[in-house]
This record gives structure tokens, C-alpha cells and sequence, in this order.
């Protein structure tokens, strides 16, 4: 079968359009036009104002009257290290609820604390372990309604370096959790060790060996280019694809040989100024990749 594409929607609603985001329907539409399989939720305002059963009923009909798919959703949660395993809990149910009333297939998570030091108190080897264990707990309460639970690890965020991405996955050991690989952050953090704590990490081969490193344990993934920088000193500069230093001809094939067999290839321009405007020459590429790779 031939790979589904999708883009996320976060990319019209920050960034560049945090002052105007441009309304849901207008973004289906467009991408609806432009040829995409589906799209891949961003589950905040305005695209999704409250999580009611009401308002996830307005999404579907949108979503069927221009024949979209969802690859998956990035909704909002607590920090998995500071917040009570009640409260985390609480709020994998609720976007559970988005999950299945939408069909969503991936649910995604951060460790939502920035990179700037262990917080809570806690030392280095206690905060690992109770995000690691509340991940666990929530891929078990995913599994039951058929939802893969996917860490997004990323230069922004707690836990960014090769080794600690690797190590979390396996610390965990759940069927149901695996990585969100996507193709910007793995460059600025093998290549660029972007606002690691302690010694920088990088590795000799990139993103390729990043890949490799966690073959058997990617369960989603993000393309999109990166020029090497960071966007605000923050996260990873989500360049157009095509527009930027990464070597897809090397990256795609490292992806499959590492096992990720998904369907769903989405995009993610967030925060890039003009999302919408290079939302066609990014398509443009991702066919020429699905083309070449994912038949």
C-alpha cells in the first residue's frame, strides 16, 4: 500500500499565525485541495476550544466533508516528572475521548519541562524513572482502546540526548510506547546536541544512526527539514522540506530499516512564519519521497 500523507495542524494556529490562526475548516480545505490523505491534530484553540463531545462531533463532520483522514493528535498534558500520576492519568483519558471519537490512531506526549535542569527537586535518576513509569501506565490505558502512545522528544524538552531517548524507550518496554521520530529534532539533537544538560551528545552518522539506534521502537514520525538552528533558543527550526540540511535520500531508508511500517508520513511546519504558503512545495516533495520509498 502506498504511504497516507498528512501535515499537523499546529502549524496554522502558532508561530507566524498566533496573532490570526487560520480556522480549521479553511486549513482542511486547503490541504483537501492540495491532495493530502489526512491531517494530524493539534488539539488547541481555536482548531479544538474545549474537548466536548459536542465540539470533537464538529471535527468529524469536517473531516468527512473533506474526506481526511487523522494521522494522529498533539493535545495538552501536564508534566509526566511534576504533575501527580493522578492528574496525568486524567488527562490521557480525556484526549482519549478525542482518540476515539475521531479515530485517531497515535496519541502523542513531551516531557513538557524544559531542558534547563531536573525539576521537582527530584535528582536525576528519580524524575527518569516516574516519567518512565507514568508513560508506562499510559500505554497500558491507550492499548485498551487500540491508541499508540508516542513520546515527541525534542531540543526543547527534558530528556533530548540520543542515549536518554534510547534508554527511555527500554526502560519502558511497553508494546504500546514508542518514539515519534521526527526528522528535525533527531538532527538538532544527534547533530547539533541542542541544549543538552551536562556534555554534549551527537553522533558520528546523524540522524541515520539515531534512526538505527532505535530500530524496532518508532511508531510515528514527522518529516520536515532543519537548517540547524533553533526557533526562538528554544526548539528545533522546522525548515520547508527540501530547504535545509538533511539528506532525506539517507534518512528514509535509516527509518524503514529500522522498522517503522505506519502508513501515515505527515509534515510538521510548526512555527514556521508562512506555514500555509509552503504547505504545497512541501507536499510537492513528500510525494517525490512516497514516490521513491513508500510503496
Amino acid at each position: 500500500m502506498v504511504k497516507k500523507s498528512s501535515i499537523g495542524g499546529w502549524a496554522f494556529i502558532w508561530g507566524g499565525y498566533s496573532e490570526a490562526p487560520i480556522p480549521l475548516e479553511e486549513v482542511l480545505k486547503k490541504i483537501s485541495e492540495l491532495g493530502f490523505d489526512g491531517f494530524e491534530l493539534g488539539a488547541f484553540p481555536p482548531h479544538l476550544e474545549s474537548n466536548t463531545k459536542e465540539n470533537r462531533m464538529k471535527i468529524k463532520e469536517l473531516l468527512k466533508k473533506y474526506n481526511l483522514g487523522v494521522s494522529g493528535v498533539a493535545a495538552p498534558f501536564p508534566s509526566p516528572a511534576t504533575s501527580s500520576r493522578e492528574d496525568y492519568i486524567k488527562a490521557v483519558k480525556n484526549n482519549l475521548e478525542l482518540c476515539v471519537d475521531l479515530n485517531i490512531p497515535k496519541l502523542r506526549v513531551d516531557t513538557v519541562d524544559p531542558p534547563t535542569g531536573i525539576p521537582g527537586g527530584m535528582d536525576y535518576e528519580t524524575c527518569f524513572s516516574k516519567v518512565a513509569s507514568v508513560w508506562d501506565k499510559a500505554a497500558d490505558i491507550c492499548a485498551k482502546d487500540g491508541v499508540k502512545l508516542v513520546w515527541e522528544f525534542e531540543p526543547g524538552f527534558l530528556f533530548n540526548k540520543p542515549s536518554e531517548v534510547v534508554r527511555m524507550v527500554y526502560k519502558i518496554d511497553n508494546p504500546n510506547f514508542s518514539i515519534m521520530f521526527d526528522s528535525c529534532h533527531a538532527y538538532m539533537c544527534a547533530v547539533m546536541a541542542s541544549r543538552q544538560m551536562g556534555k554534549k551528545e551527537t553522533l558520528p552518522k546523524g540522524v541515520v544512526q539515531f534512526a538505527y539506534m532505535l530500530t524496532g521502537k518508532i511508531g510515528a514520525i514527522h518529516l520536515i527539514d532543519s537548517d540547524g538552528t533553533l526557533h526562538d533558543n528554544d526548539t528545533s527550526t522546522h525548515v520547508p522540506l527540501g530547504k535545509g540540511k538533511i539528506n532525506f535520500d539517507e534518512v528514509i531508508p535509516a527509518i524503514l530499516d529500522a522498522g517503522y511500517k505506519d502508513d501515515w508520513w505527515p509534515i510538521d511546519l510548526c512555527f514556521w512564519p508562512k506555514a500555509l504558503d509552503a504547505t504545497a512545495d512541501c507536499k510537492k516533495f513528500l510525494d517525490k519521497i512516497i514516490a521513491k520509498y513508500g510503496k
